[in-house]
């Protein structure tokens, strides 16, 4: 269900201006989480899709909330790495429209399980003043932002305009030359600082105090000591049993899964 938010967000203040009206579907509890924005090209490279998945997901392990604008590539990859229950989808269409289509399914997942805000009423389709729109509340709502690659004069680098008025610590993953050239010439202008580590990425914005995710309670981990059947696992964690495969920690055999 569509509704009118009727409270402020703090964050947006870093804004020009806050916004008259903001709607929404699904928990509007993450709002109160620390959040971390992750922005980047619709045709991301295998490297980038890789590490933005990665990066998404290890600071969702860490109880950090990421914003992204729903859009195809670097955004539904982002979207998808923190899991559909710690992620914020800010959209530059009314709410219901589920734009872009191809991201539909998606879309209808953070409904249910996280959180989809916008600024425009019903029926308001998306436009190029909607997208900057959009990416202004996105690097608004959170503490920095990431931008995995991008294109010179592309929409993400509006996103860091927005960045640097606010304020904001930018951080890009390092690409070769001639690839990402906006996020490489953020590095030379010493304007981004590049991710090289993530796990050290992640140890200095949440503390060597709460650092090592690996070693705390795993609900996921916990439950297949047990070797449950795979389907019952893929049913229970549909977002995550691929990703803990992918990372070595199961190992599925003969139907069952195991605790590698």
């Amino acid at each position: 269900m569509i509704t009118q938010l009727d409270f402020k967000i703090s964050e947006l203040n870093a804004m020009k201006k806050y916004p008259q009206e903001l709607y929404f579907i699904g928990n509007s509890e993450l709002l109160k989480r620390r959040k971390i924005s992750i922005v980047g090209t619709r045709r991301p490279s295998s490297y980038t899709k890789e590490f933005t998945y990665k990066l998404a997901s290890k600071l969702s392990q860490n109880d950090i909330c990421i914003v992204s604008g729903a859009a195809m590539g670097v955004d539904s990859i982002a979207h998808s790495g923190a899991g559909v229950k710690n992620t914020i989808a800010v959209v530059a269409n009314g709410l219901d429209i589920r734009y872009p289509l191809v991201n539909k399914n998606q879309i209808i997942e953070i409904e249910k399980n996280g959180l989809i805000i916008s600024n425009f009423k019903e029926g308001e389709k998306a436009r190029k003043y909607t997208f900057v729109l959009r990416n202004e509340i996105v690097v608004a709502l959170g503490e920095k932002l990431i931008v995995c690659e991008a294109d010179l004069n592309s929409g993400s680098m509006t996103s860091v305009e927005f960045a640097l008025k606010q304020n904001k610590e930018i951080f890009v993953l390092p690409h070769r030359i001639n690839e990402s050239l906006a996020t490489n010439e953020l590095i030379k202008k010493g304007l981004a600082k590049a991710i090289y580590d993530i796990d050290e990425f992640i140890e200095d914005i949440v503390g060597v105090g709460l650092f090592g995710f690996q070693n705390s309670f795993d609900e996921i981990l916990e439950y297949c000591k047990s070797n449950p059947i795979y389907d019952e696992v893929l049913l229970k964690y549909p977002d995550k049993i691929l990703e803990y495969e992918l990372d070595g920690k199961i190992a599925i055999k003969d139907g069952k899964v195991f605790v590698v």
